[in-house]
């Protein structure tokens, strides 16, 4: 299932990268006096109590210096709740209630998900009292936090997780097995098409489509909302999604841009494969391994599509060799990504990329019985045995007892083990190639879990 993805918004200096930083667990966004000091997009994952969620940290709700208070609340508060499942609404304190708060929880109080109202710098018995005050809002209880103390942070999110769907954990004493093999059936393939703005992420849908579906234009930022497009290939039912371009840190701009971001972070999390668009002309910039990253965190398939190779002179001795290199250079934490080189100018290379997204869902929808999972684990185990932990105490070595298969898409392997702090990640990736090449898992992420 989709990751949920929780938004923090607020009014300009309210702590709302305060409570980002003390949420992630380290010092990831610039925390100021200064109002408005978080200008681009602050995305990362989180682990709390066994759930994985998307933490994001916007930009303050500010009032226009022209007066225009409640279009630019209500815009921006909008496409906030539009991408996030839980929102978290920050207020302070130490000002009190104030008109700007009124404006957003208006908005907020006719949508239909979830809302958390935080009251922040609350530090002492006095300004506890005084968080009654935002009971006027009309948003439920408030509660009181300090994210500079780290006072209230484990109620707060005590709340938060309480709107996340149940998590739906592997049986850890059953000894059953699946009753049927997971189907091998493609079924309903959604592709997210990401990217740096102005690679030809639209004029990509429209050569994959054969019609003007979407606005193709030089203008960089032109698509800001993601296009659900549903198709037909192959005899495979298929959705498109289309997304804002995603500018390098620091270039995001406020308002609609920003946020628009956002709905390109939910259409890759809402995707089974992510098409990340490259220009073959600059290829593989920073901001493109951030992207890839982001679909590697939430364990979705990536393709890199370079396009625009029209521009490029492609009679030059080993030039596409040389292009597959420096992707895999920069995409060095994912060696198994397919590279497939397009001009959607000319509508070439569509047919190989369709196929290859295919071939790459297909994958993950792999599923290896049990028991030739075992003797791959046996084999494993016996060319290469687990690395004796740091100390001299007894059973210091990691015992691996099974291993099956769990879910697919991504391929999930369950591995039984003594003690999961033995599991070292160099041993790991040493089990996950295994995996890989017994199994022809050549294009895919893996995901492996140690439980004892």
């Amino acid at each position: 299932m989709p990751q949920p993805i929780v938004a923090v918004i607020g009014r300009p200096n309210v702590g709302k990268s305060s409570l980002f930083n003390r949420i992630l667990g380290r010092r990831q966004a610039i925390v100021s006096e200064v109002a408005g000091t978080t200008r681009d997009r602050l995305i990362s994952q989180v682990q709390w109590d066994d759930y994985e969620f998307i933490l994001v940290d916007t930009g303050g709700l500010e009032q226009d210096p022209e007066g225009s208070i409640r279009e630019k609340v209500q815009d921006q508060a909008e496409m906030a709740m539009t991408s996030a499942d839980v929102i978290v609404f920050m207020t302070d304190v130490t000002e009190g209630l104030t008109h700007a708060d009124q404006m957003v929880a208006e908005r907020l109080r006719r949508t239909e998900k979830p809302i958390i109202l935080a009251v922040n710098k609350v530090d002492n018995e006095s300004r506890e009292f005084d968080a009654s005050e935002f009971y006027r809002l009309g948003l439920g209880d408030p509660i009181p936090i300090s994210a500079y103390h780290h006072y209230g942070i484990y109620y707060l999110m005590d709340q938060v997780i309480s709107h996340f769907p149940p998590l739906d954990p592997f049986p850890e004493n059953s000894d059953e097995e699946p009753d049927e093999p997971i189907p091998n059936d493609p079924g309903q393939l959604k592709l997210s098409i990401v990217g740096r703005t102005n690679v030809g992420k639209s004029m990509l849908l429209n050569a994959i489509l054969g019609e003007e579906r979407s606005i193709v234009s030089q203008v960089a930022g032109t698509t800001r909302d993601a296009l659900d497009t549903s198709m037909t290939y192959g005899g495979h039912d298929i959705t498109l999604i289309d997304t804002a371009g995603m500018r390098r840190p620091g270039q995001v701009q406020r308002g609609i841009e920003k946020y628009s971001v956002i709905r390109a972070v939910s259409a890759v999390n809402r995707s089974d494969i992510a098409l990340l668009v490259v220009d073959a002309t600059e290829l593989a910039a920073a901001q493109d391994a951030h992207i890839a990253g982001l679909a590697w965190d939430v364990c979705r398939g990536l393709i890199v599509v370079v396009n625009k190779w029209d521009l490029v002179d492609r009679n030059a001795r080993g030039v596409r060799e040389r292009a597959v290199a420096k992707v895999r250079e920069r995409l060095h934490f994912m060696p198994y990504v397919p590279v497939v080189f397009t001009s959607a100018l000319e509508s070439q290379g569509i047919t190989a990329l369709m196929q290859t997204a295919l071939e790459l869902w297909r994958e993950r929808l792999r599923f290896v019985p049990a028991r030739e999972l075992q003797y791959v684990l046996a084999d494993a185990m016996a060319a290469h045995a687990p690395p004796v932990g740091k100390g001299r105490r007894r059973h210091n070595r990691l015992n691996i007892s099974r291993l099956r298969q769990v879910d697919v898409n991504p391929p999930t392997f369950l591995f039984t083990v003594d003690n999961p702090q033995l599991v070292h990640f160099s041993y790991q990736r040493y089990l996950e190639n295994k995996l890989r090449t017994s199994f022809g898992f050549d294009q895919t992420h893996l995901r492996l879990i140690f439980k004892k």
